[in-house]
């Protein structure tokens, strides 16, 4: 088999093939670490936990717990697109972006998989015990809804859904982490960040729409059809609403306004711009996600700033 072969939804200019030894490259792919959006946005959440929490007790986030969940959510991510192509192996094979991933192209087998799963998990566990026990709590807990992630689109037309409780429960974690304890704050941030998700995983899945349809898999795309546009811009409203209710729960300054007005201002452009025909524009829209998600973590830290405190 090709180990040379970008895959479709990888930046012909990706470092992975680019740069990474040949015999690395189809471990490093089977991570999607030639696609690291997705990183971004498992991480994303994470640091918009942390910053939240910090700003609510009015001190800058911590550097070294925002280190711990880059790297944390680089493993997990790669762990779970590992379980997932385990999984959906025999659909990847009839779907045109994903035949040349490394299991159903056959450059890794199932059995090798899981012993990059474990790995990735273990090291992944190591950096969550130094979280506290809420974390650690709330670290167990997400196993339940990655394992179940993969099998959504075969039972329901919304597995973008299950995917946005799944991506975001870092919010939580990232919160529970830099304080000790849970608030509405972060349940309103988690929200936000669900809709988010479902959002632009919608946007994602148009890419696949034809494939999907012929090989049965349900995705929010199809259901929604020629009314994408509108279904991702009502997800993006109610983002936008509960992640301004969390900062306002939360009591974060008036600095946080401008970037949250960004945020809105991306995701509108982002459903304006959305095209049922247009796959490779979906993917583009998609990849932008990352400044989004980041303007919110900005507006967080920001928000820290209230008229007459000093920090």
């Amino acid at each position: 088999m090709n180990t040379h072969a970008i895959l479709p939804d990888a930046a012909a200019t990706n470092w992975v093939d680019r740069y990474a030894p040949e015999r690395l490259r189809p471990w490093l792919k089977l991570g999607r670490f030639d696609r690291p959006a997705g990183i971004w946005l498992l991480m994303l959440p994470g640091w918009q936990g942390v910053a939240l929490a910090a700003a609510e007790q009015g001190r800058w986030p911590n550097p070294l717990l925002l280190l711990a969940v880059f790297v944390g959510a680089a493993l997990m991510r790669a762990a779970g697109c590992a379980f997932n192509d385990i999984v959906d192996r025999d659909f990847d094979a009839q779907v045109a972006r994903t035949a040349m991933r490394p299991i159903p192209a056959g450059l890794i087998s199932v059995k090798q998989a899981w012993g990059f799963l474990i790995g990735c998990s273990l090291v992944s566990f190591l950096i969550l015990v130094c979280l506290g026990w809420t974390a650690i709590l709330l670290g167990v807990l997400s196993l339940g809804l990655v394992a179940a992630y993969p099998f959504m689109k075969r039972i329901t037309w919304w597995p973008q859904a299950w995917l946005g409780l799944t991506f975001n429960w870092g919010a939580l974690l990232g919160y529970a982490a830099a304080v000790g304890h849970l608030s509405w704050s972060a349940a309103l941030l988690y929200g936000a960040g669900i809709f988010w998700t479902l959002g632009y995983d919608t946007i994602y899945a148009i890419q696949d729409i034809e494939d999907d349809a012929l090989a049965g898999i349900k995705s929010s795309t199809r259901r929604l059809g020629r009314h994408v546009k509108l279904g991702v811009a009502g997800f993006y409203v109610v983002s936008t609403v509960l992640v301004i209710a969390a900062a306002w729960v939360g009591g974060l300054g008036p600095l946080f306004l401008p970037f949250a007005g960004a945020f809105a201002l991306h995701l509108s452009r982002q459903a304006a711009a959305v095209r049922l025909d247009d796959g490779a524009g979906a993917l583009k829209l998609f990849k932008s996600n990352a400044v989004a998600g980041l303007l919110v973590v900005v507006g967080l830290v920001a928000g820290l700033w209230k008229p007459g405190v000093s920090f």
